[in-house]
C-alpha cells in the first residue's frame, strides 16, 4: 500500500564554494536552486525507488511550484492531495564548503494554516487509502496532532522526521505516538540535553536506549554521519550499529532525507530494524555521491 507523506516544500538555494570556506570573506564557487524540503526529498525517493507514495503537502501557483509538482509525478507520486497555497513553499539558503558538507544556512518556514484545514476536513480519507504514515513532525503542532489522532484511530504506523524542532521540543509527548523515530546524533542530543556530538557508536547505542525508554518509542535510530547509525527496537530487543559505506562525496543535501527514506520502504516490507538500517544506509551513500538531493533508482534495493 502506499505511505502518506505529509510535511512542507522548500525552494533550496545552495551555494558551493570551489576554495576553502572563509565565513566572513568573498568565496568563489557557484550557486544551484534546487528542489527540496525533507519530505520532498523523502517522497521523490520513494518514486525513484519504485514505492508508492500519496504526498499531503503546498506549492504556489508559480512556474517553480509548478516544476516541483511536475518532477515528482514523474516519478509516480500521487499528488491528489498537493494544495496550492500563495505562501505555501519555504526557502532554504545553504552553503556547503569545498568538501560539499553544509557549513551553514538560513530556512524561511512555509504558512501552515491552509494545510491544517485541509487535514481537518480529509486526515481519515487520506490515511485509509495508507498503510503507513511519514509525518514532518516539525510543521505545527495542529497537523502533528491531525495526523497522530487520525493514525491512532485507524492503527496505521506514524514514522516521524524532525526538520528543526521546533514543534517537538516542547511536545516530545508525541514521540511516544509513533512507531520509529529516526534522528541524527545532533538531535537526539538536544531533546536529551546533552551534547553528543563526539560520542562513539557504542556511547551512542545507550542513548538510543535512552531515548527509546524515556520516550516510550518502540523503536529508535540514530544516525552519526561518517560514523554510521546506532539502532534499538524495545519489541524485539534487537540493538546494534550499522557502519557507514565509504562514499566519495559530492553533496552532503539529502543523504539524511535519504537515510529516512531507506529504512521507512523497508519497515514497510515488514523487515527487521537492522536490516531497514542497512537499507537506508545504502541509499544515503548513493544521495552523498550525485548532486541532486535524491539519487537515481538502485536495482535491488529491497530485494
Amino acid at each position: 500500500m502506499k505511505t502518506a507523506i505529509i510535511g512542507a516544500i522548500f525552494v533550496d538555494v545552495k551555494g558551493f564554494s570551489a576554495v576553502p570556506y572563509a565565513p566572513t570573506g568573498t568565496n568563489i564557487g557557484t550557486v544551484h536552486i534546487m528542489h527540496g524540503g525533507v519530505c520532498r526529498n523523502v517522497c521523490e525517493d520513494f518514486g525513484n525507488q519504485g514505492e508508492e507514495a500519496a504526498f499531503v503537502s503546498m506549492t504556489d501557483n508559480t512556474a517553480l511550484g509548478r516544476d516541483v509538482r511536475e518532477r515528482l509525478a514523474r516519478t509516480g507520486v500521487d499528488l491528489k492531495h498537493m494544495l496550492f497555497s500563495e505562501e505555501g513553499m519555504g526557502l532554504w539558503l545553504a552553503i556547503l564548503d569545498e568538501h560539499g558538507d553544509l557549513v551553514g544556512s538560513i530556512s524561511k518556514q512555509p504558512d501552515f494554516s491552509p494545510l491544517e484545514e485541509y487535514l481537518r476536513a480529509h486526515i481519515d480519507e487520506i490515511l485509509q487509502e495508507c498503510g503507513s504514515v511519514v509525518l514532518e513532525i516539525d510543521t505545527s503542532a495542529t497537523i502533528a496532532e491531525i495526523v497522530l489522532d487520525s493514525a491512532e484511530r485507524l492503527g496505521k504506523p506514524v514514522y516521524v522526521i524532525v526538520a528543526n524542532l521546533g514543534v517537538i521540543a516542547n511536545h516530545t509527548e508525541y514521540l511516544g505516538r509513533v512507531r520509529c523515530f529516526i534522528c541524527n546524533n545532533i538531535e537526539a542530543g538536544k531533546l536529551l540535553g546533552k551534547d553528543l556530538t563526539h560520542k562513539s557508536p557504542f556511547e551512542l547505542l545507550d542513548t538510543a536506549l535512552e531515548v527509546s525508554g524515556r520516550f516510550r518509542i518502540p523503536s529508535v535510530v540514530v544516525t552519526m554521519g561518517d560514523q554510521g547509525a546506532v539502532y534499538y527496537d524495545s519489541v524485539t530487543g534487537e540493538a546494534g550499529h550499522c557502519p557507514p559505506i565509504p562514499t566519495h562525496m559530492v553533496d552532503s543535501t539529502g543523504a539524511g532525507d535519504a537515510f529516512f527514506a531507506g529504512t521507512v520502504m523497508a519497515l514497510n516490507r515488514h523487515r527487521p530494524l537492522w536490516q531497514a538500517v542497512r537499507v537506508g544506509t545504502q541509499l544515503a551513500s548513493a544521495t552523498l555521491a550525485c548532486d541532486q538531493s535524491s539519487c537515481a533508482r538502485i536495482e535491488g534495493l529491497l530485494d
